[in-house]
């Protein structure tokens, strides 16, 4: 009965859904393009091969995350199709980055039953495989009505999405029903399926494959000519995925460390790219010297700020850095992933907010891999500045971070390991 008023509840907001959409796509226009497929139609698409599998990553972020899963499974199932759903156009730009056209993408459509049973014809899938957090029920149940098995992969819970949960446990019981496999990433996300009702026999606890991240020799190669072009021996630090209400922090903070390392430049990276222009406004308003990535200037010894207003690039930029602070954590947004710089063994400072990541966090802290700050420009530039001023601080803290990593990795294989008896079955018969 639960799932009829959701459902209703669904088709309802359908108007207000609409003008959202139209509201973002005055910043970001790519929001009203290709609508249709919010709804379960996809003319303009060709017709993707059948028997495959879907993976579906809601946005950048977890494309990223699942970027070295997908390019193992091409390399272990060559025969087997493979769509690449998302629900935001950034999320859409980066698969088409990073696989061409070795994948077919679509949106995900709004889980809607009819909407969702027109995806399902068109996509004709094996295997359904949604990474992090993504529960649909109406998805969930068209799916197990077809035989289809769904599989969260890399799974995350935060407490605020076990606490809405909570409150309809009962209803959810079908659905967690339904649910073929829950692979974890870390043991509090575990524990919170478990304690929604999930059966513990069809839970495996893998570990984050965000640990799994390797830095390529191509990357490597792309930041030593990026970093002739732009460092040329100054001090870098970057900014990365910030969020509104960040970006004027962190200028501030440029401000005061500027007047004790003039030749001091800021990389500062916005996580969403609607917020380029407006962040662009902000740093011009604050008087600084700064180009724009995306205009293929090269830095002046002036410049005092790069804003980072491509896409996919934020790696490179994390590898000509000294000094990396993640976003999201000035701001009750719950933090980014601190584990991408600390590939490069970069130190990493973080704000207090870092929930989204519980347990990597907190493993960094025990080892003091990670330095937490409070949310005031006075003490990111006060942080900033010491470890400027200490290479050895900057190698301790990067090395200690990048230890944590280095023992963490190997859930990309344990996930594999938990796949194989589902892509195994649909690979051969694709031969």
């Amino acid at each position: 009965m639960w799932r009829f008023f959701y459902t209703s509840l669904m088709y309802l907001i359908q108007p207000l859904v609409l003008f959202f959409m139209l509201l973002r796509s005055i910043k970001s226009p790519n929001y009203r393009k290709r609508l249709g497929e919010r709804y379960g139609f996809y003319e303009r698409l060709s017709k993707p091969a059948q028997n495959g599998v879907v993976i579906h990553a809601a946005s950048v972020g977890e494309v990223i995350a699942v970027t070295p899963l997908v390019k193992r499974i091409q390399q272990d199932y060559p025969h087997l199709p493979i769509t690449f759903t998302t629900v935001t156009p950034t999320g859409s730009e980066r698969v088409k980055a990073a696989f061409g056209e070795s994948v077919t993408h679509c949106y995900l459509p709004y889980d809607l039953p009819d909407a969702i049973h027109r995806f399902i014809d068109f996509i004709q899938p094996k295997v359904f495989i949604v990474i992090e957090t993504e529960l649909w029920p109406n998805l969930i149940d068209c799916l197990a009505h077809r035989n289809i098995p769904f599989i969260v992969a890399n799974a995350r819970l935060s407490a605020r999405s076990a606490k809405r949960y909570g409150k309809v446990k009962q209803c959810l019981q079908r659905m967690f029903s339904q649910i073929s496999l829950i692979a974890p990433q870390d043991n509090i996300s575990g524990k919170r399926y478990l304690a929604l009702g999930y059966e513990k026999e069809r839970l495996r606890l893998t570990g984050n494959i965000k640990y799994d991240l390797v830095v390529s020799d191509d990357l490597l190669k792309k930041t030593a000519l990026l970093s002739a072009d732009w460092v040329k021996n100054r001090p870098v630090w970057i900014a990365a995925s910030t969020h509104e209400g960040e970006e004027e922090l962190i200028l501030h903070a440029h401000h005061l460390l500027l007047k004790k390392h003039p030749n001091l430049l800021l990389l500062l990276v916005p996580r969403h790219p609607e917020r380029f222009n407006p962040v662009a406004d902000l740093i011009e308003k604050a008087n600084f010297h700064f180009i724009r990535r995306s205009t293929g200037e090269i830095p002046s010894e002036n410049t005092q700020v790069i804003l980072g207003d491509t896409m996919g690039e934020l790696m490179l930029m994390y590898g000509i850095s000294d000094i990396a602070f993640v976003g999201g954590s000035l701001v009750k947004h719950g933090g980014h992933n601190p584990l991408e710089p600390l590939a490069f063994k970069l130190p990493v400072v973080s704000g207090k907010y870092t929930f989204n990541f519980p347990e990597v966090f907190t493993s960094l802290l025990e080892v003091q891999g990670v330095l937490q700050i409070n949310s005031t420009e006075k003490a990111l530039s006060e942080i900033i500045d010491k470890l400027l001023n200490s290479k050895g601080a900057r190698q301790r803290l990067g090395n200690a971070g990048y230890e944590v990593l280095i023992e963490n990795r190997g859930a990309l294989q344990r996930l594999l390991d938990l796949l194989h008896p589902y892509l195994t079955h649909i690979s051969e018969n694709n031969k």
